[in-house]
């Protein structure tokens, strides 16, 4: 699949970031030890060069995992000699760029954890990456089903969105501004596997008034005869399985639903006489919930069942566990400008025919993950561990 990368190739592109954008800078005499790297290991920085087709960087085998280890050292090696020597001045001028990196990195760790899922999906062995933990955050048995789903009402009220300024934050959760937020309800918690089920027994794949027209089309376009159920599900003796990192197992009903497009979150909702929430709603409801969840620090790599009753009409599993699909689409607030050079090109390029996701996932850091941030996807995509929360209109 074009969006996935091969683990080394996430490797050397986290170094590749750091060797552009400060060793070339701000290392007065330096050159790259493998010039074609620079090619190589682009992601899609315009300004920076030409870079290699996306959908080939599996097919290349060299350079192999052990040089990528040794490109990384080497910079790793060169970014500190020059952060020893650097002045207080220099070290202002580095320190943006940077964190970014940082932040940067992170958001690889996270690709190469949904993307080795779907490459191991593809074997049909079905290896086990992580064996599955007991215990943890649920407390749920596999095939029991969660709580009732409630609603939390919201009132209308006009609030701040955005990043405050206080710490890191990405370009595109700026500038800070107010919006009006209309009362709306939002789910007690996000649609389990169960919940689809249904919505999957009722026909909810052949039904057309469920869906948006590129959804439908999408849907019945696919290889393989179209979709029948969320990516890595697969129908056995009457039983859904799925592929999970530990391994391939039944569908725990109770646990939410992930690896969900947008088509089939909208589809879902209007299925459920629902809606999705806006970016908006989202943030003004998620801005009393404490960040904390299943996070990939967890090490369990998949989303957990609810381990509460989840019927004191609070929010839960607003952080971790699975992105959330928004109605909104991904684009710039008001009064967004897009920096200069190739950093200008981390966000601002991509605010178009895409959808903003909230909440972080089983694979995201806990450490990345705001209540402002701002993830997004093409409505199609699913290799994420992207799933549903749903909304209503005051009834």
């Amino acid at each position: 699949m074009p969006d996935v990368s091969p683990t080394k190739w996430h490797l050397a592109h986290t170094t590749w970031f750091f060797e552009t954008f400060i060793l070339k800078k701000f290392s007065p005499g330096y050159r790259s030890e493998i010039p074609q790297y620079a090619f190589l290991f682009n992601s899609y920085y315009n300004a920076a060069g030409d870079m290699h087709r996306r959908d080939l960087r599996g097919l290349i085998s060299r350079p192999t995992v052990r040089e990528a280890k040794r490109y990384r050292a080497s910079i790793d090696s060169h970014i500190d000699n020059l952060l020893s020597g650097a002045d207080e001045k220099l070290l202002d001028e580095m320190e943006t760029i940077l964190v970014l990196g940082f932040h940067h990195e992170q958001q690889h760790q996270e690709l190469l954890v949904t993307d080795i899922k779907h490459v191991f999906a593809q074997n049909p062995l079905y290896p086990v990456f992580r064996e599955a933990k007991t215990g943890g955050l649920s407390s749920a048995t596999p095939g029991s089903q969660s709580s009732p789903l409630q609603f939390v009402d919201f009132e209308e009220a006009i609030v701040a969105i955005g990043h405050d300024g206080r710490g890191f934050a990405y370009d595109n959760e700026e500038p800070r501004h107010r919006a009006l937020v209309p009362a709306f309800w939002l789910a007690s918690r996000p649609v389990t596997n169960g919940e689809y089920m249904a919505f999957i027994e009722d026909n909810g794949y052949k039904r057309p008034e469920f869906w948006l027209s590129l959804g439908w089309m999408t849907v019945n376009e696919s290889a393989l005869g179209g979709w029948q159920a969320p990516l890595y599900w697969t129908k056995h003796d009457g039983t859904w399985w799925n592929f999970t990192l530990s391994g391939f197992r039944p569908v725990d009903e109770s646990e939410p639903v992930t690896h969900v497009s947008y088509f089939e979150a909208d589809a879902y909702a209007n299925w459920a006489g629902a809606r999705l929430p806006t970016e908006f709603e989202w943030e003004h409801a998620a801005s009393d919930c404490p960040i904390e969840g299943n996070f990939v620090e967890n090490e369990n790599f998949h989303p957990r069942a609810l381990s509460r009753s989840g019927n004191d009409r609070r929010l839960h599993q607003m952080f971790g566990d699975i992105w959330e699909w928004t109605r909104s689409a991904y684009s710039p607030y008001p009064g967004y400008r897009a920096a200069p050079g190739a950093l200008g090109e981390y966000n601002g390029k991509f605010m178009c025919n895409q959808y903003v996701l909230r909440g972080g996932s089983c694979a995201t850091s806990r450490s990345h993950i705001r209540r402002t941030y701002r993830n997004f996807f093409q409505p199609e995509k699913r290799w994420q561990f992207t799933g549903i929360r749903l909304a209503h209109d005051p009834q």
